[in-house]
């Protein structure tokens, strides 16, 4: 009987709470392929469902976070004859709808699709001499996966249009200077950091909050100040009405590790209401 081939994403689950996804095509410096994005996306519907994932770094396997397509799609892609199914995948953001804490722990080069699933993550870690490139004006295309909205917001418009018009890589090193990452970290640590900066938030933050936060900045991104003032009033009361609130309190008078509940779907539900704009019950 044949083996399994080991999967080209790899998972792990910490006793914390934290699922470590790791890209695992490390002989092909973990390039994008139609097998990984499938199971990229059900790795993700799988985390959101799991009561026991309390938060997630993503990761590349080898020395390498993803450099993009695989030369070989790509190949195919600009002679007509790829096989991807565009019209039957969902959108390449999955990690933009995730409720839960998403860290990027770039390890490497980070160009492309790869690019873009970092952007996509809350935090980005990356060691100083990671590569990152938008890389799309060099292959003929456009910003991809709503890239040309993202960027911007993280490293401002100048920027935003020097690294795509360009395509030009940067190291780590510029990328925090213009506000890409959030902390360079040297590469024996890089790993045991993004996990213990995911971790803090799976042990002391409130899964339901978080849940409120990520769509706060998502949602406001286009809100008016006054916009986004009034509908944070209508999330706070819907929050001060949640166990989370009560014992964030207690824990913290008490003075001890609050003891959250995992992220629960009635009080999600709610939520969505409220930021649809509909009045709470």
């Amino acid at each position: 009987m044949t083996e399994n081939p080991t999967p080209v994403i790899l998972t792990e689950l910490t006793d914390d709470g934290v699922m470590l996804l790791t890209l695992n095509r490390p002989e092909r410096h973990n390039a994008w392929t139609l097998e990984m994005e499938l199971l990229y996306n059900e790795l993700f519907d799988r985390a959101e469902a799991d009561p026991a994932v309390r938060a997630v770094v993503l990761t590349g396997a080898g020395r390498s976070f993803c450099p993009g397509m695989d030369m070989s799609v790509l190949d195919g892609a600009s002679s007509g004859a790829s096989p991807w199914p565009t019209d039957r995948l969902p959108p390449r953001t999955r990690p933009m709808s995730f409720p839960k804490p998403l860290v990027a722990a770039v390890n490497g080069a980070c160009a492309g699709i790869g690019f873009n699933q970092a952007l996509m993550c809350d935090v980005r870690f990356a060691v100083p001499d990671a590569k990152f490139a938008a890389a799309f004006s060099a292959r003929g295309l456009v910003a991809e996966d709503g890239v040309s909205w993202i960027l911007p917001r993280l490293v401002g418009y100048g920027n935003a249009s020097d690294l795509l018009l360009s395509s030009r890589r940067i190291t780590g090193t510029e990328a925090l200077a213009m506000g890409l990452v959030n902390r360079l970290v040297e590469p024996a640590e890089l790993l045991p950091t993004a996990i213990a900066y995911a971790t803090r938030l799976a042990s002391s933050a409130s899964p339901y909050a978080m849940s409120l936060i990520k769509r706060q900045l998502a949602d406001d991104q286009s809100r008016s100040f006054t916009e986004s003032r009034d509908s944070a009033a209508a999330l706070l009361a819907t929050a001060k009405r949640a166990p989370d609130y009560r014992e964030g309190v207690r824990s913290f008078i008490e003075r001890r590790q609050p003891e959250f509940a995992a992220l629960g779907a009635p009080p999600a539900s709610e939520t969505a209401s409220v930021l649809r704009g509909e009045p709470s019950s």
